[in-house]
């Protein structure tokens, strides 16, 4: 007997050596999960004008109609309707070198959103897919990967999960209604209603009935699968598990704007683009590590191929209200720090006005920029021409640019996902740039 105890007691030691074996490992995996970056992507829908934003031309033939105002940052200047922005320019980064290969809408957002051209037998995963697969929890209630106001009719590969599957696709918010009629103008009287449908039972149906239809349906699905091993059931499948995690009412509550005071919601703007960035910071605030903020109204917005500078104006101030604002909360919070913030379109404008007073589709030389945690601020990183017309300095592609948001968030670019043809693909095969990391 004394023997048996003897070995409980062995067995006992061992199993408690090897826990504080394991403990230093457990508490670095619980502080690298509470360490966790995040990334907001705020995507301009239509390619904006850089000669009109973060690359003015004053005195050239192809300047246009707008003057650059100083910013916080002494030799930064910037659009002057973008003057809140201005004052936190210590947190951007202007990428003024950008230079890719697509002028079509729908293939430049492709390539800037997964780093490929389109074409060939392999749908590759938007970069949201890809980092919210590195970054997230796949237990969590919410959605890793959320997609605001996304104009899918533009590319829907643009939030695809692509060969990962349907399990990284983005979850979409849309717009559902507006507060108040409408303004003379049309415009809504009180901030637009963004969310999630559906996310709510019926008012005929009790939460113990609805039990018990999940339990009758998750028998019935189990049994579906085990005879079907295929894609399209496995992928049905997943969308409707997460629709229904989704339904937890902590998880449902972060698409509810109408928690939010309206000072706080007016402060971001009344329209889909102020709106979506809210909705982003609640939800970066529950956690979720990838979120894609749409401006760019029902559907081109900045694709000013026609009066360009009173388009733009009103689309700068629109985006001026909405990113202050969500970088402001989000430093009031402590989330900016470990939050980082990709504005990008499809490709820029022409330098050159043309006879509708408008610019044309340039992907040759324009700018992006970057923000927030693991970001150096207060600079432009490369230079165009006088006139705007190439890249005479900082040369950027977008491999290298999703490779420096990789970076940023602390993701290696040259992390590899497995494709159906069972090759290894990395998701950036470019390399970050180093002057824009902090």
């Amino acid at each position: 007997m004394a023997g048996i105890d003897r070995r409980r007691f062995l067995q006992q030691a061992m199993v408690g050596a090897a826990s504080c074996a394991w403990l230093p490992t457990l508490v670095q995996a619980a502080a690298k999960q509470a360490n966790k970056r995040r990334c907001i992507v705020l995507w301009m829908s239509g390619g904006p004008s850089q000669m009109d934003t973060f690359d003015l031309k004053p005195g050239h033939a192809n300047g246009g109609e707008y003057k650059e105002i100083a910013t916080s940052v002494p030799g930064l200047k910037i659009s002057e309707h973008l003057p809140l922005l201005a004052k936190q320019a210590n947190r951007l980064a202007i990428v003024r070198g950008m230079s890719t290969k697509e002028g079509d809408h729908q293939r430049g957002a492709y390539l800037m959103h997964t780093g490929e051209r389109p074409g060939g037998p392999l749908r590759y995963p938007a970069i949201g897919a890809a980092l919210s697969k590195a970054l997230g929890d796949p237990q969590a209630d919410l959605p890793n990967f959320v997609a605001v106001n996304p104009n899918s009719a533009l590319s829907q590969a643009a939030i695809s999960g692509g060969f990962l599957g349907s399990k990284y696709a983005a979850t979409t918010v849309g717009q559902r209604a507006t507060y108040g009629p409408p303004a003379a103008d049309g415009e809504p009287a009180g901030p637009v209603d963004l969310g999630v449908d559906y996310l709510t039972l019926p008012g005929e149906v009790s939460p113990e009935r609805a039990d018990a239809r999940m339990k009758l349906w998750r028998g019935q699905q189990e049994a579906f699968l085990a005879e079907r091993d295929a894609a399209a059931p496995k992928s049905h499948d997943t969308v409707f598990r997460r629709a229904v995690r989704m339904m937890n009412p902590e998880a449902a509550d972060a698409f509810d704007l109408h928690q939010e005071e309206d000072a706080v919601r007016a402060s971001y703007g009344n329209g889909r683009f102020g709106q979506g960035c809210l909705i982003a910071r609640r939800l970066i605030e529950r956690g979720v590590p990838f979120v894609e903020v749409t401006h760019g109204g029902d559907g081109l917005g900045w694709d000013t191929h026609q009066a360009n500078f009173a388009g733009v104006k009103r689309l700068s101030e629109e985006l001026d209200q909405g990113w202050s604002t969500l970088m402001r909360e989000l430093g009031e919070r402590g989330l900016l720090e470990s939050t980082t913030i990709l504005w990008m379109g499809e490709f820029g404008r022409t330098p050159v006005i043309n006879g509708n007073a408008g610019r044309d589709h340039f992907p040759d030389a324009w700018s992006c920029v970057l923000a927030g945690g693991g970001i150096a601020g207060g600079q432009a990183y490369g230079a165009t021409s006088d006139g705007g017309e190439e890249v005479v300095d900082g040369k950027t592609d977008v491999t290298e640019l999703i490779a420096t948001l990789c970076a940023a968030v602390g993701v290696d670019p040259a992390t590899e996902n497995i494709s159906p043809l069972a090759r290894p693909i990395k998701i950036s095969e470019g390399a970050p740039i180093r002057a824009l990391l902090s």
